[in-house]
């Protein structure tokens, strides 16, 4: 499946010419607002295009527009800390094949009616009328935990949660599509029987993913949680380990691009596994952990997902936060908090900014909350660690080694 799919790939890059072009197409994902640009993926006759071009142009999702530039190909770079990126590869991951820098996009067609159309205006209002009553930094984490807007946040911020270890919270996960799903369980508990607020719960996930766009993260925690609600509702066991099989076989099946070139699948996949596998060793370890605000689990999750994660993070990123477990022990308690205090004073801010005052000032103090702890343990003197770069052969044997531990650690488990 790698091979014909690389094949279709080359023949729609070999059909495309390089260089001085007119491009006709249509946006087909939500634009990307940076704090510099704005990308739009284009679909062209042939080919997807990257576009980059000014982030204050009036360009919407469903839009066909015309640009002229030079059409190039992505080119392979080398980060800060020495790592070489395969953008090209990260690129065809996403179908896209080549690129515009510096372009202004003339628009043909408006899209008014279509249903993502529709629900990316009603989102961009939200986020507006969010933005009246929650100032910065404080909105840009609330865009990002709750519609994954990282743009918002501003590339410092980002770099901060980077090096904090808890950049992950406004890269929409499982983690908040399940805080989502919990959101409606509760909210639909005093009128509606199980079945049908299983239902309702799946059906808001999708407008969920919809909304904050279909990325591959985002698809495959969609996915997931989706297989969760109709476990639950056949009332069969819901086995997580083959349900993490069985939807990433399905990624990769549509996509077999992601398996080598998306690093979020990569890390996210490493991640949920060690919940699964790595995190229930760590039970008997911290049985004296309080359980008060989760604390508990919240600190078996971070060691396990830290663990899983380490040889993938060392070798694509090269820098390692050694603050990254106090970190989440004292922000991830209050990003529940945060996401709903957020999501209230948005909706709230759609009727009246008055009447969102109170709701967007807790959201303010929650959110402040986090950013403060972020941005003081960014700074410390030991936040990160870096590694020089290393072969892509040894990932599997750093994980033969992780997984012949974990092994040990089972058997040594059970036998007690």
């Amino acid at each position: 499946r790698m091979d014909s799919a690389k094949d279709a790939m080359v023949k729609r890059i070999a059909a495309v010419a390089v260089g001085e072009t007119t491009v006709t197409g249509r946006v087909i994902r939500e634009p990307d607002v940076r704090e510099g640009m704005a990308m739009l993926t284009v679909a062209t006759a042939l080919t997807r295009v990257l576009l980059r071009v000014d982030r204050y142009s009036d360009i919407r999702y469903g839009d066909t527009i015309e640009v002229s530039g030079k059409l190039e190909r992505p080119e392979t770079f080398v980060t800060d800390l020495g790592r070489e990126f395969d953008y090209p590869g990260y690129l065809e991951a996403r179908g896209i094949t080549h690129s515009m820098s510096f372009v202004t996009p003339i628009i043909i067609e408006r899209d008014e009616s279509s249903l993502l159309a529709r629900l990316y205006q009603v989102k961009q209002y939200f986020l507006l009328r969010l933005s009246q009553v929650l100032p910065d930094p404080a909105y840009g984490l609330g865009a990002g935990l709750l519609l994954g807007v990282q743009a918002a946040l501003g590339e410092e911020l980002v770099d901060d949660f980077r090096a904090a270890g808890i950049v992950h919270i406004v890269v929409l996960s499982g983690y908040n599509i399940m805080l989502v799903v919990v959101f409606v369980l509760a909210a639909t508990s005093f009128f509606l029987p199980f079945r049908l607020r299983l239902i309702v719960a799946g059906g808001a996930i999708l407008v969920f993913a919809l909304l904050v766009g279909y990325s591959p993260s985002v698809m495959r925690a969609t996915t997931m949680t989706l297989l969760f609600l109709l476990t639950a509702l056949l009332a069969r066991p819901y086995d997580i380990l083959r349900v993490l099989v069985l939807a990433g076989t399905l990624m990769i099946a549509s996509n077999p691009y992601i398996l080598l070139f998306d690093i979020g699948f990569q890390l996210s996949f490493m991640a949920t596994l060690g919940l699964i596998l790595i995190a229930p060793q760590f039970e008997q370890l911290f049985t004296k952990i309080t359980t008060w605000f989760g604390l508990k689990t919240f600190l078996i999750a971070t060691i396990a997902t830290q663990i899983a994660v380490l040889p993938f993070i060392l070798y694509h990123i090269g820098e390692w936060s050694l603050v990254a477990i106090p970190v989440n022990l004292l922000a991830l308690p209050m990003v529940p908090v945060a996401m709903l205090a957020t999501f209230l004073a948005g909706l709230v801010a759609l009727v009246s900014s008055m009447l969102a005052l109170p709701l967007a000032l807790l959201a303010q103090l929650s959110l402040m909350y986090i950013i403060g702890i972020a941005t003081f343990a960014a700074k410390l003197p030991i936040a990160t660690v870096t590694v020089p770069a290393f072969s892509g052969y040894l990932l599997p044997v750093a994980y033969l080694l992780l997984g012949m531990a974990w092994y040990w650690w089972y058997r040594y488990q059970a036998k007690r």
